[in-house]
């Protein structure tokens, strides 16, 4: 037992607890982390800067669970566009021209990743399927109400043109194991009939569903606290640093005073820190290339019958807008969209927000916007798209990160495999195997492995 860090009881059934596991990060990646490390029988403590969980990018996302928006972005169409793109404060992706040694190197990365473009997408589409599962089941043994709607997601294209590029997208899809329907513009009507405009076809992935991030997160860090875990809410991790023995240590202290951070000391540590994780990735010894790549979104108020009746149950994508859409409750449509490389700048900009609401009143004219939340987040977005998850480069350190636009969508099944790993890890006392951080051949390989298992 480390100075300030008490060894608690063991949990009902588990006998004894040796290992101690810190987490940093209390988002959806961190909070489902550390569900699992605890279901593993580990003594597992969080650390989050927020006076809650799932304050920043887990706070208000477009809220679909999307095996069906897997596609990586490393296409050389999408390069095309983004430069066209780059003189309209309303594009869909919008990356600013000030240039930063992060952006260029993490640029010039994101442009060789397309030589995988094929590869990733069918990974990250396994990943995604094999989420599904672990999802819900977690929800549904917490008893965990998070505004559920199995009722699929539709994507929507206006063009031949978007369409028939879906067509080879889906191909892909179908390598991962992903079932779709094609739709004609009457179909899509039918399945969504709030939506208005016409159509030159669509998707539908039944399979798909939507939730509210936020509240699925603070309530399983709730369960997380039940099952014995330890969270540090207000604590502003200041180091992650190597000790003797195998051991990690933590520097932290409460945020917003200038005390010296108390240092804990732990066996191992899991970093799921989002887009701070690339600097206690340098501060461990390793190289985690994650850009904070922000997103935004509104939540409509849908607060009179026209509204409600006017906005749409079924989760949407209009492939031309770029924009999602998630039905959270009756009485609240969540529309997010957007990509905006400026660093780590959180300022929600009008100039993004308000294509989200025109968007909303041009295919949902029923829909009064009288009454909005505008949000915006950073996503944490490796070059290749794919999340950086298993051993750093020393003993006793881990990664759970760089998820990108996916975190909701493939946190259950990273957060799994990253607490099998720590607990096989030290099934031993005193054992703890020295690995390397997993590249992407790895990723691929974990997903054919889950993909055959599920």
């Amino acid at each position: 037992m480390t100075e300030g860090h008490e060894t608690r009881p063991a949990l009902a059934g588990k006998g004894p607890i040796v290992t101690q596991v810190a987490v940093i990060g209390a988002g959806i990646t961190g909070i489902t982390t550390a569900y699992k490390l605890a279901l593993q029988g580990l003594d597992v403590t969080v650390f989050d800067r927020n006076a809650f969980s799932a304050m920043e990018t887990s706070f208000a996302n477009g809220g679909q669970l999307s095996a069906s928006n897997a596609e990586v972005w490393n296409n050389p169409a999408t390069f095309i566009k983004g430069i066209k793109w780059m003189l309209r404060k309303d594009a869909p992706l919008l990356v600013h021209p000030a240039p930063s040694w992060h952006k260029i190197s993490w640029m010039a990365e994101f442009v060789l990743a397309a030589r995988s473009y094929e590869e990733n997408t069918v990974a990250t589409v396994k990943l995604a399927i094999a989420a599904r599962r672990h999802l819900i089941e977690m929800a549904e043994r917490e008893n965990i109400d998070f505004d559920l709607e199995k009722r699929g997601i539709l994507h929507v294209y206006e063009t031949k043109a978007e369409f028939d590029n879906a067509l080879r997208v889906n191909e892909l899809y179908r390598k991962g194991g992903l079932e779709r329907r094609i739709l004609d513009d009457r179909e899509i009507h039918e399945i969504e009939p709030a939506i208005a405009g016409r159509f030159h076809g669509g998707f539908f992935t039944e399979s798909d569903f939507t939730g509210d991030i936020h509240k699925y997160t603070r309530r399983l860090a709730e369960a997380c606290e039940r099952r014995g875990v330890a969270i540090r809410y207000e604590a502003d991790v200041t180091k992650l640093e190597k000790r003797d023995a195998g051991r990690v240590a933590v520097f932290s202290r409460r945020m917003g005073t200038d005390v010296p951070p108390a240092r804990e000391e732990f066996d191992a540590v899991v970093v799921c820190a989002g887009v701070a994780s690339r600097r206690f990735a340098a501060q461990l010894g390793d190289r985690v290339n994650i850009y904070p790549v922000k997103g935004y979104s509104v939540t409509v108020n849908l607060d009179d019958e026209a509204s409600r009746v006017g906005a749409p149950y079924v989760s949407l994508l209009d492939d031309k807008a770029k924009i999602v859409t998630s039905r959270l409750g009756e009485n609240r449509l969540r529309i997010a969209g957007t990509a905006e490389f400026a660093g780590e700048n959180r300022d929600i900009r009008m100039a993004r927000i308000k294509p989200l609401v025109d968007w909303c009143r041009y295919r949902f004219p029923g829909v009064s916007t009288a009454s909005i939340v505008p949000w915006a987040g950073l996503r944490p977005m490796m070059p290749d798209m794919l999340p950086r998850v298993g051993r750093g480069n020393a003993a006793g350190v881990y990664y759970n990160t760089g998820h990108g636009h996916l975190g909701w969508t493939l946190c259950a099944i990273t957060a799994d495999t990253i607490a099998a790993e720590v607990a096989g890890d030290f099934a031993a006392p005193g054992v703890a195997v020295q690995g390397e951080l997993k590249p992407v051949d790895a990723v691929r390989a974990d997903a054919e492995r889950i993909t055959e298992a599920a």
